[in-house]
């Protein structure tokens, strides 16, 4: 029997297709990328913007209308998913000999992407996600611990954490940093961790810590400010200031050399003023980030957001978006530029190119990149490249935001 899996969505949803992808295939299921001849297709929707709903509820009526006698499964951050006992039964129907694998290892990425968290506590006035995803849970600190170590029996280097909220994470007594310290303790120094995108607040200020005492934990950090202005921020319910970004963005770049810095923004919230946008666009540029969403502002009927007078034009919406992400591609290819002639460390993804993400989260690549080459590539005998290998590179040019580098 064949299954094919669709996500839309964030990286946590990614997660979880491959967390459903592993089950299937331990019970006896084939994965199929084609439609046509699959038995089953699942699709893990998203809704955080009406945008993504739209996008998502068009590609199910879609596939619907194409093959209305076919099996197709609804889950993720979607109103309409499909019940779990159905989705166990579907499992079980590929085994004939009536026993059923509940505990999978996905195996088919380059980067293992790990769930230690799900739902949100906060009351975000533009938010729809706690309606789909509930209140904060966390995944048990032993089992997290187990489920890594045997990622990296399967060869993985890089295990990504992921969450709704992972700055909410609380099992047996330990917070996110010290989930962070023990992840990277684990299985000696031969992988790294990285971590997901971290709301503002203490446990940013402590994985800021827990990252700067250990070397195998990437140095990328991305926060969701969403605005530089108190007022907006005030208005989105957001539990924080100014004041406060400006603590945790100078503390993580005092205390973590080269970070890479990414940040979220929604762009043309209802009220912001020429001065509020202004008061963002600022602060993005006064401090390193190195990568940008930079989201127009999107309506969900059901928030209080939605209800919120003097509503900012579309066109300006997406014209303040656009001019967040231009400065902040400026500035990315700026940071990438500080590692020519220095050397990183990637986790290979494409093998053939020797191609992959730095600790920074930073691509590099000794094949091709926009038409350029780099220098003939030198691999030393007996030296091991294959994806998922960790290995250093020594940057020779950048190609825009890109690294064009040697294996050493």
């Amino acid at each position: 029997m064949k299954v094919c899996f669709e996500t839309f969505g964030c990286r946590l949803n990614r997660a979880e297709t491959l967390n459903m992808e592993a089950l299937f295939l331990a019970n006896g299921w084939t994965k199929t990328t084609g439609h046509s001849d699959a038995d089953l297709i699942v699709v893990r929707g998203c809704s955080v913007t009406r945008r993504a709903q739209r996008g998502t509820e068009k590609f199910i009526a879609g596939l619907r209308a194409k093959y209305p006698a076919k099996r197709i499964f609804t889950v993720g951050c979607i109103t309409d998913r499909t019940p779990e006992a159905m989705i166990e039964n579907a499992m079980r129907a590929a085994r004939r000999d009536g026993t059923f694998v509940d505990d999978a290892v996905p195996t088919s990425t380059a980067r293992a992407y790990l769930k230690v968290q799900d739902g949100c506590n906060g009351k975000c006035s533009y938010c729809i996600v706690p309606k789909f995803r509930g209140a904060s849970v966390s995944e048990d600190f032993d089992r997290v611990m187990d489920k890594a170590r045997r990622f990296l029996d399967c060869g993985y280097t890089e295990i990504v954490l992921t969450g709704c909220n992972l700055s909410l994470y609380l099992s047996k007594g330990r917070r996110l940093a010290d989930l962070l310290s023990a992840l990277a303790d684990i299985g000696g120094a031969g992988h790294r961790i990285r971590l997901g995108s971290l709301e503002p607040g203490p446990a940013a200020a402590e994985a800021i810590d827990a990252i700067a005492r250990n070397g195998n934990i990437c140095r990328f950090l991305h926060i969701p400010i969403q605005s530089a202005s108190n007022r907006i921020l005030a208005e989105m319910h957001r539990d924080y200031g100014i004041s406060d970004l400006e603590r945790l963005v100078s503390l993580a770049s005092a205390r973590i050399p080269d970070l890479g810095l990414g940040c979220d923004v929604i762009a043309g919230f209802p009220t912001e003023s020429e001065y509020d946008f202004a008061a963002t666009f600022d602060f993005v540029k006064r401090h390193p980030f190195t990568n940008i969403h930079a989201f127009p502002y999107s309506e969900r009927p059901g928030t209080l957001a939605a209800r919120l007078a003097n509503a900012v034009p579309k066109p300006l919406r997406s014209e303040r978006a656009r001019a967040l992400t231009a400065l902040v591609k400026d500035k990315r290819k700026a940071f990438a530029r500080k590692f020519k002639g220095r050397k990183v460390e990637v986790v290979i993804e494409d093998a053939s190119t020797l191609s992959g993400w730095t600790s920074e989260y930073l691509w590099c690549t000794a094949g091709m990149a926009n038409g350029l080459k780099t220098p003939p590539r030198v691999v030393r005998p007996g030296r091991n490249l294959a994806r998922r290998s960790r290995t250093e590179m020594l940057v020779k040019e950048c190609d825009g935001d890109i690294l064009l580098a040697d294996p050493v």
